[in-house]
Protein backbone atom coordinates (compact mmCIF):
# COMPACT_ATOMS: atom_id res chain seq x y z
CA UNK A 1 0.00 0.00 0.00
CA UNK A 2 1.40 3.29 -1.02
CA UNK A 3 1.60 6.17 1.59
CA UNK A 4 -1.37 8.05 0.00
CA UNK A 5 -3.28 5.03 1.04
CA UNK A 6 -2.80 5.91 4.28
CA UNK A 7 -3.74 9.94 4.09
CA UNK A 8 -7.61 9.92 3.97
CA UNK A 9 -7.62 13.70 5.11
CA UNK A 10 -5.51 14.73 1.91
CA UNK A 11 -7.55 16.02 -1.56
CA UNK A 12 -5.86 15.82 -4.76
CA UNK A 13 -7.25 18.68 -7.38
CA UNK A 14 -7.69 17.48 -11.15
CA UNK A 15 -7.80 20.81 -13.05
CA UNK A 16 -9.13 20.17 -16.60
CA UNK A 17 -11.73 17.51 -17.82
CA UNK A 18 -10.97 15.86 -20.87
CA UNK A 19 -9.13 12.55 -21.63
CA UNK A 20 -6.03 12.34 -18.96
CA UNK A 21 -8.86 13.66 -16.02
CA UNK A 22 -10.87 10.97 -16.23
CA UNK A 23 -8.31 8.65 -16.78
CA UNK A 24 -6.32 10.29 -13.33
CA UNK A 25 -9.22 10.46 -11.22
CA UNK A 26 -10.11 6.26 -12.11
CA UNK A 27 -6.19 5.68 -11.91
CA UNK A 28 -6.15 7.19 -8.15
CA UNK A 29 -8.56 5.38 -6.27
CA UNK A 30 -6.70 2.37 -8.46
CA UNK A 31 -3.52 3.04 -6.35
CA UNK A 32 -5.47 2.98 -3.32
CA UNK A 33 -6.00 6.66 -2.61
CA UNK A 34 -8.61 7.12 -0.30
CA UNK A 35 -8.63 11.20 0.36
CA UNK A 36 -10.69 13.60 -1.58
CA UNK A 37 -10.48 13.83 -5.48
CA UNK A 38 -11.48 17.17 -6.61
CA UNK A 39 -12.04 17.52 -10.39
CA UNK A 40 -12.23 20.99 -12.20
CA UNK A 41 -13.56 21.67 -15.68
CA UNK A 42 -13.78 24.22 -17.73
CA UNK A 43 -16.66 22.92 -19.86
CA UNK A 44 -20.22 22.22 -19.00
CA UNK A 45 -19.58 18.45 -19.88
CA UNK A 46 -18.08 15.61 -17.77
CA UNK A 47 -14.51 14.25 -19.55
CA UNK A 48 -15.69 12.88 -22.72
CA UNK A 49 -13.72 11.83 -25.71
CA UNK A 50 -12.60 13.87 -28.26
CA UNK A 51 -11.83 11.17 -31.54
CA UNK A 52 -15.65 10.61 -32.18
CA UNK A 53 -16.47 14.71 -32.47
CA UNK A 54 -14.93 14.38 -35.53
CA UNK A 55 -16.15 11.16 -36.85
CA UNK A 56 -19.56 9.27 -35.28
CA UNK A 57 -20.44 12.55 -33.10
CA UNK A 58 -20.49 15.00 -36.05
CA UNK A 59 -22.56 12.09 -38.32
CA UNK A 60 -25.01 11.68 -35.59
CA UNK A 61 -24.40 7.84 -35.09
CA UNK A 62 -23.36 8.38 -31.59
CA UNK A 63 -24.79 10.49 -29.09
CA UNK A 64 -23.61 12.34 -26.18
CA UNK A 65 -24.01 9.62 -23.82
CA UNK A 66 -21.85 7.25 -26.19
CA UNK A 67 -18.36 9.68 -25.98
CA UNK A 68 -18.39 10.27 -21.97
CA UNK A 69 -15.27 8.71 -20.79
CA UNK A 70 -16.78 7.19 -17.93
CA UNK A 71 -20.15 6.96 -17.03
CA UNK A 72 -22.11 9.75 -14.84
CA UNK A 73 -22.33 7.54 -12.15
CA UNK A 74 -18.88 6.64 -12.25
CA UNK A 75 -18.03 10.09 -10.47
CA UNK A 76 -20.02 8.89 -7.63
CA UNK A 77 -19.36 5.47 -6.88
CA UNK A 78 -15.60 6.72 -7.10
CA UNK A 79 -16.19 9.37 -4.52
CA UNK A 80 -15.03 12.67 -7.29
CA UNK A 81 -16.37 15.38 -6.60
CA UNK A 82 -17.11 17.04 -9.88
CA UNK A 83 -16.76 21.14 -10.40
CA UNK A 84 -17.82 21.57 -14.08
CA UNK A 85 -17.99 25.07 -15.91
CA UNK A 86 -15.34 26.00 -13.54
CA UNK A 87 -12.28 28.17 -14.60
CA UNK A 88 -8.84 27.81 -11.84
CA UNK A 89 -7.60 31.26 -12.28
CA UNK A 90 -4.60 31.33 -10.17
CA UNK A 91 -2.19 29.09 -8.71
CA UNK A 92 -0.94 29.84 -5.19
CA UNK A 93 2.17 26.93 -4.63
CA UNK A 94 3.53 28.38 -1.42
CA UNK A 95 -0.27 28.75 -0.06
CA UNK A 96 -1.38 25.39 -1.95
CA UNK A 97 -4.56 26.65 -2.94
CA UNK A 98 -6.31 27.32 -6.48
CA UNK A 99 -8.23 30.63 -7.51
CA UNK A 100 -11.38 29.95 -9.20
CA UNK A 101 -13.59 32.55 -11.36
CA UNK A 102 -15.48 32.98 -9.36
CA UNK A 103 -13.06 34.38 -6.93
CA UNK A 104 -13.49 31.29 -4.29
CA UNK A 105 -10.27 29.47 -3.73
CA UNK A 106 -9.72 25.56 -3.08
CA UNK A 107 -7.03 23.73 -1.15
CA UNK A 108 -4.91 20.89 -2.39
CA UNK A 109 -2.33 18.73 -0.96
CA UNK A 110 -1.44 17.50 -4.25
CA UNK A 111 -2.12 18.90 -8.19
CA UNK A 112 -2.57 17.52 -11.38
CA UNK A 113 -3.03 19.74 -14.51
CA UNK A 114 -4.65 18.14 -17.65
CA UNK A 115 -5.14 21.36 -19.14
CA UNK A 116 -5.34 19.95 -22.42
CA UNK A 117 -5.07 21.84 -25.54
CA UNK A 118 -7.22 24.60 -27.37
CA UNK A 119 -7.86 25.51 -31.33
CA UNK A 120 -5.38 27.52 -33.02
CA UNK A 121 -7.37 30.86 -33.72
CA UNK A 122 -6.98 32.21 -37.28
CA UNK A 123 -6.74 36.29 -37.03
CA UNK A 124 -8.46 36.80 -40.19
CA UNK A 125 -11.46 38.93 -41.30
CA UNK A 126 -14.65 37.17 -40.86
CA UNK A 127 -14.06 34.27 -39.37
CA UNK A 128 -16.29 35.03 -36.31
CA UNK A 129 -19.41 35.03 -39.21
CA UNK A 130 -22.18 32.83 -38.23
CA UNK A 131 -21.45 29.56 -40.18
CA UNK A 132 -17.97 29.29 -39.42
CA UNK A 133 -16.72 27.06 -36.78
CA UNK A 134 -13.72 25.56 -34.77
CA UNK A 135 -13.92 21.53 -33.87
CA UNK A 136 -12.73 21.08 -30.36
CA UNK A 137 -15.47 20.77 -27.87
CA UNK A 138 -19.23 18.64 -27.96
CA UNK A 139 -20.56 22.20 -28.42
CA UNK A 140 -18.69 23.40 -31.37
CA UNK A 141 -19.91 20.02 -33.12
CA UNK A 142 -23.79 20.37 -31.95
CA UNK A 143 -23.20 24.19 -34.16
CA UNK A 144 -21.63 23.02 -36.92
CA UNK A 145 -24.01 19.60 -37.56
CA UNK A 146 -27.09 21.71 -37.23
CA UNK A 147 -25.89 22.65 -40.75
CA UNK A 148 -24.65 19.68 -42.38
CA UNK A 149 -27.53 19.21 -45.12
CA UNK A 150 -27.22 17.83 -48.26
CA UNK A 151 -26.20 20.59 -51.24
CA UNK A 152 -24.93 22.90 -48.63
CA UNK A 153 -21.12 24.29 -49.60
CA UNK A 154 -18.36 23.30 -46.45
CA UNK A 155 -14.65 24.82 -46.68
CA UNK A 156 -12.36 23.08 -44.54
CA UNK A 157 -9.54 25.57 -43.90
CA UNK A 158 -6.46 22.45 -42.91
CA UNK A 159 -5.70 19.47 -44.79
CA UNK A 160 -4.61 18.05 -41.43
CA UNK A 161 -6.46 14.53 -40.38
CA UNK A 162 -9.15 16.41 -38.86
CA UNK A 163 -10.10 18.44 -41.66
CA UNK A 164 -10.02 15.09 -43.59
CA UNK A 165 -12.26 13.36 -41.48
CA UNK A 166 -14.65 15.93 -41.37
CA UNK A 167 -14.32 16.39 -44.99
CA UNK A 168 -15.38 12.23 -45.42
CA UNK A 169 -17.67 12.63 -42.83
CA UNK A 170 -19.76 15.82 -44.61
CA UNK A 171 -19.47 14.49 -48.26
CA UNK A 172 -20.90 11.30 -47.07
CA UNK A 173 -23.81 13.29 -46.51
CA UNK A 174 -24.11 15.17 -49.41
CA UNK A 175 -22.33 18.32 -49.21
CA UNK A 176 -19.82 19.66 -51.54
CA UNK A 177 -16.37 20.31 -49.57
CA UNK A 178 -13.22 22.04 -50.76
CA UNK A 179 -9.90 21.77 -48.70
CA UNK A 180 -7.59 24.66 -48.67
CA UNK A 181 -4.07 23.85 -47.29
CA UNK A 182 -1.16 26.05 -47.16
CA UNK A 183 1.65 23.28 -47.63
CA UNK A 184 2.30 21.14 -50.73
CA UNK A 185 -0.12 18.59 -49.75
CA UNK A 186 -2.30 17.43 -47.08
CA UNK A 187 -1.11 16.03 -44.00
CA UNK A 188 2.65 17.04 -44.74
CA UNK A 189 3.18 18.10 -40.73
CA UNK A 190 2.70 14.93 -40.12
CA UNK A 191 3.21 11.78 -42.41
CA UNK A 192 5.03 11.43 -45.65
CA UNK A 193 4.20 12.34 -49.38
CA UNK A 194 3.05 8.66 -50.32
CA UNK A 195 0.59 8.60 -47.42
CA UNK A 196 -0.76 12.02 -48.48
CA UNK A 197 -1.08 11.72 -52.30
CA UNK A 198 -3.16 8.58 -51.39
CA UNK A 199 -5.58 10.30 -48.89
CA UNK A 200 -5.53 13.05 -51.46
CA UNK A 201 -6.28 10.48 -53.97
CA UNK A 202 -8.99 8.98 -52.04
CA UNK A 203 -11.02 12.76 -51.22
CA UNK A 204 -10.99 13.56 -54.93
CA UNK A 205 -12.48 10.20 -56.02
CA UNK A 206 -15.16 10.93 -53.24
CA UNK A 207 -16.11 14.48 -54.82
CA UNK A 208 -14.02 16.20 -52.34
CA UNK A 209 -11.94 19.77 -53.79
CA UNK A 210 -8.69 19.89 -52.43
CA UNK A 211 -6.62 23.22 -53.11
CA UNK A 212 -3.22 22.97 -52.06
CA UNK A 213 -0.55 25.58 -51.83
CA UNK A 214 -3.60 28.08 -50.55
CA UNK A 215 -4.45 30.06 -47.72
CA UNK A 216 -6.89 31.72 -46.80
CA UNK A 217 -7.39 35.05 -46.52
CA UNK A 218 -10.46 36.11 -45.68
CA UNK A 219 -14.72 35.22 -44.99
CA UNK A 220 -17.08 36.89 -46.91
CA UNK A 221 -21.10 37.82 -46.00
CA UNK A 222 -24.00 37.42 -47.68
CA UNK A 223 -27.00 39.79 -47.79
CA UNK A 224 -28.27 38.55 -44.51
CA UNK A 225 -25.16 38.99 -42.63
CA UNK A 226 -24.64 35.12 -42.33
CA UNK A 227 -20.45 33.52 -44.22
CA UNK A 228 -21.26 33.49 -47.73
CA UNK A 229 -17.26 32.84 -49.13
CA UNK A 230 -13.89 32.06 -48.40
CA UNK A 231 -11.62 34.40 -50.31
CA UNK A 232 -7.82 32.57 -50.68
CA UNK A 233 -4.97 35.21 -50.71
CA UNK A 234 -4.92 34.81 -54.58
CA UNK A 235 -8.60 36.89 -54.69
CA UNK A 236 -10.39 33.61 -55.35
CA UNK A 237 -13.96 33.23 -54.11
CA UNK A 238 -15.47 30.19 -52.87
CA UNK A 239 -19.08 29.66 -52.13
CA UNK A 240 -19.19 28.55 -48.54
CA UNK A 241 -22.43 27.96 -46.11
CA UNK A 242 -20.34 26.49 -43.42
CA UNK A 243 -16.75 26.93 -42.59
CA UNK A 244 -14.31 24.58 -40.57
CA UNK A 245 -11.22 26.71 -39.10
CA UNK A 246 -8.83 23.44 -38.53
CA UNK A 247 -5.23 24.78 -38.66
CA UNK A 248 -3.71 23.06 -35.06
CA UNK A 249 -3.87 23.35 -31.53
CA UNK A 250 -1.77 25.29 -28.43
CA UNK A 251 -1.52 23.72 -25.44
CA UNK A 252 -3.25 25.21 -22.45
CA UNK A 253 0.01 26.30 -20.28
CA UNK A 254 -1.03 29.76 -19.31
CA UNK A 255 -1.75 28.44 -15.34
CA UNK A 256 1.65 26.51 -15.16
CA UNK A 257 3.79 29.30 -16.86
CA UNK A 258 2.26 31.89 -14.32
CA UNK A 259 2.77 29.60 -10.95
CA UNK A 260 6.22 29.59 -12.07
CA UNK A 261 6.59 26.35 -13.78
CA UNK A 262 8.76 26.02 -16.68
CA UNK A 263 6.06 25.65 -19.58
CA UNK A 264 7.13 26.60 -23.18
CA UNK A 265 5.73 23.96 -25.77
CA UNK A 266 4.10 22.22 -22.73
CA UNK A 267 3.93 21.75 -18.81
CA UNK A 268 7.62 20.63 -18.66
CA UNK A 269 7.58 17.26 -16.85
CA UNK A 270 10.01 14.27 -15.92
CA UNK A 271 9.41 10.45 -16.87
CA UNK A 272 6.73 10.14 -13.84
CA UNK A 273 4.69 12.88 -15.12
CA UNK A 274 6.31 15.37 -11.87
CA UNK A 275 6.92 19.26 -12.76
CA UNK A 276 9.75 21.19 -10.86
CA UNK A 277 7.44 21.00 -8.01
CA UNK A 278 7.16 17.93 -6.01
CA UNK A 279 3.32 18.76 -5.05
CA UNK A 280 2.08 19.47 -8.55
CA UNK A 281 1.89 16.72 -11.84
CA UNK A 282 0.74 16.96 -15.57
CA UNK A 283 -0.45 14.74 -18.05
CA UNK A 284 -1.38 14.69 -21.57
CA UNK A 285 -1.98 17.20 -24.89
CA UNK A 286 -0.36 20.16 -22.27
CA UNK A 287 3.20 18.04 -21.36
CA UNK A 288 6.46 18.47 -22.75
CA UNK A 289 7.49 14.68 -21.77
CA UNK A 290 11.11 13.07 -22.41
CA UNK A 291 11.06 9.97 -24.63
CA UNK A 292 13.94 7.70 -24.31
CA UNK A 293 12.91 5.87 -27.11
CA UNK A 294 13.57 9.08 -29.43
CA UNK A 295 16.06 10.64 -27.44
CA UNK A 296 14.73 13.73 -26.98
CA UNK A 297 11.79 15.77 -25.45
CA UNK A 298 8.15 15.35 -27.37
CA UNK A 299 4.75 16.79 -26.99
CA UNK A 300 2.10 14.35 -27.99
CA UNK A 301 -1.67 14.82 -28.88
CA UNK A 302 -3.03 11.66 -28.40
CA UNK A 303 -5.68 9.70 -26.63
CA UNK A 304 -2.90 6.79 -25.71
CA UNK A 305 -1.02 9.66 -24.39
CA UNK A 306 -3.50 10.99 -22.63
CA UNK A 307 -4.12 7.70 -20.96
CA UNK A 308 -1.23 6.15 -19.97
CA UNK A 309 0.72 9.53 -18.58
CA UNK A 310 -2.60 10.25 -16.38
CA UNK A 311 -1.77 6.89 -15.12
CA UNK A 312 2.07 7.46 -14.19
CA UNK A 313 1.08 10.44 -12.67
CA UNK A 314 -1.30 8.73 -10.27
CA UNK A 315 0.77 6.27 -9.70
CA UNK A 316 3.34 9.02 -8.63
CA UNK A 317 1.10 11.40 -6.87
CA UNK A 318 0.62 7.70 -4.57
CA UNK A 319 4.51 7.02 -4.18
CA UNK A 320 4.32 4.57 -6.86
CA UNK A 321 6.95 5.47 -9.39
CA UNK A 322 6.51 3.92 -12.89
CA UNK A 323 8.40 5.60 -15.88
CA UNK A 324 5.81 6.61 -18.92
CA UNK A 325 8.14 5.71 -22.22
CA UNK A 326 5.74 3.86 -24.78
CA UNK A 327 5.89 3.92 -28.51
CA UNK A 328 3.11 6.48 -29.52
CA UNK A 329 0.03 5.43 -31.48
CA UNK A 330 -2.36 7.24 -33.32
CA UNK A 331 -5.59 6.67 -35.99
CA UNK A 332 -7.64 8.19 -38.00
CA UNK A 333 -11.48 6.92 -39.61
CA UNK A 334 -11.90 8.45 -43.02
CA UNK A 335 -14.51 6.75 -44.83
CA UNK A 336 -14.02 2.76 -44.55
CA UNK A 337 -10.62 3.14 -44.41
CA UNK A 338 -9.04 2.84 -40.75
CA UNK A 339 -5.51 4.42 -40.83
CA UNK A 340 -3.40 3.83 -37.16
CA UNK A 341 -0.43 4.97 -36.86
CA UNK A 342 2.60 3.72 -34.49
CA UNK A 343 5.94 5.97 -33.52
CA UNK A 344 7.30 9.17 -34.65
CA UNK A 345 8.45 9.72 -38.30
CA UNK A 346 10.12 12.80 -37.90
CA UNK A 347 13.37 12.14 -39.57
CA UNK A 348 13.29 9.15 -41.31
CA UNK A 349 15.64 8.60 -44.10
CA UNK A 350 14.22 5.51 -45.70
CA UNK A 351 10.28 4.92 -45.85
CA UNK A 352 9.60 1.09 -47.07
CA UNK A 353 5.59 0.36 -49.02
CA UNK A 354 4.03 -3.07 -47.74
CA UNK A 355 1.04 -3.75 -49.97
CA UNK A 356 -0.69 -1.80 -52.77
CA UNK A 357 -2.65 1.20 -51.99
CA UNK A 358 -4.87 0.68 -54.69
CA UNK A 359 -6.28 -2.22 -52.75
CA UNK A 360 -6.90 0.01 -49.57
CA UNK A 361 -4.60 -1.96 -47.70
CA UNK A 362 -1.31 -1.53 -47.11
CA UNK A 363 1.69 -0.10 -44.84
CA UNK A 364 4.43 2.18 -44.83
CA UNK A 365 7.51 1.83 -42.77
CA UNK A 366 9.65 4.78 -41.60
CA UNK A 367 13.22 3.81 -40.77
CA UNK A 368 16.11 5.80 -39.44
CA UNK A 369 19.56 4.79 -39.56
CA UNK A 370 18.48 1.37 -40.55
CA UNK A 371 15.98 1.14 -37.51
CA UNK A 372 12.49 1.10 -37.54
CA UNK A 373 11.04 4.34 -35.99
CA UNK A 374 7.23 4.35 -37.49
CA UNK A 375 4.60 2.60 -39.77
CA UNK A 376 1.77 4.22 -41.22
CA UNK A 377 -1.03 1.16 -41.43
CA UNK A 378 -4.15 1.48 -43.67
CA UNK A 379 -6.74 -1.43 -42.93
CA UNK A 380 -3.24 -3.30 -42.51
CA UNK A 381 -3.69 -4.29 -38.55
CA UNK A 382 -1.55 -7.01 -38.56
CA UNK A 383 1.35 -4.37 -39.91
CA UNK A 384 0.39 -1.74 -37.34
CA UNK A 385 0.06 -4.41 -34.65
CA UNK A 386 3.56 -5.92 -34.96
CA UNK A 387 5.01 -2.99 -36.28
CA UNK A 388 4.13 -0.85 -32.82
CA UNK A 389 6.13 -3.96 -30.80
CA UNK A 390 8.49 -3.60 -33.51
CA UNK A 391 9.98 -0.06 -32.84
CA UNK A 392 9.53 -0.51 -28.85
CA UNK A 393 12.37 -2.83 -29.43
CA UNK A 394 14.38 -0.68 -31.64
CA UNK A 395 14.18 -3.43 -34.36
CA UNK A 396 16.28 -3.15 -37.56
CA UNK A 397 15.23 -4.87 -40.58
CA UNK A 398 16.53 -4.97 -44.03
CA UNK A 399 13.76 -3.04 -46.45
CA UNK A 400 13.40 -5.53 -48.67
CA UNK A 401 12.48 -8.06 -45.88
CA UNK A 402 9.59 -5.49 -44.65
CA UNK A 403 8.00 -5.21 -48.08
CA UNK A 404 8.16 -8.96 -48.96
CA UNK A 405 3.85 -9.45 -48.30
CA UNK A 406 5.07 -13.42 -48.72
CA UNK A 407 7.08 -13.14 -44.92
CA UNK A 408 4.43 -12.16 -42.42
CA UNK A 409 4.54 -9.66 -39.81
CA UNK A 410 5.08 -12.43 -37.26
CA UNK A 411 8.09 -13.55 -39.06
CA UNK A 412 10.00 -10.16 -38.76
CA UNK A 413 10.78 -10.40 -34.87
Amino acid sequence: MTDAATSPNETYVIVGAGHAAGQLAASLRQEGFEGKIVLVGEEAQLPYQRPPLSKKYLSGEFGLERVYFKPPDFYDAAKVETRLATRVTRIDRDAKTLTLESGDTLGYNKLALTTGSRVRKLPILGADLAGTHYLRTVDDVDGMRSGFEPGKSLVIIGGGYIGLEVAAVATSHGLKVTVLEMESRVLKRVTSPELSGFFEEVHCTRGVEIKCKTAIAAFESGSDGKLAFAVTADGEKIPADIALLGVGILPNTELAAEAGLEAQNGVRVDEFCRTADPDIFAAGDCTDHPSALYDRRIRLESVHNALEQAKTAAAAMCGNLKAYDQVPWFWSDQYDLKLQIAGLSTGYDTVVQRGDPATNKFALFYLKDSVLIAVDAVNAAPEYMMGRRLIGDRAIIAPERLSDTSISMKEMV
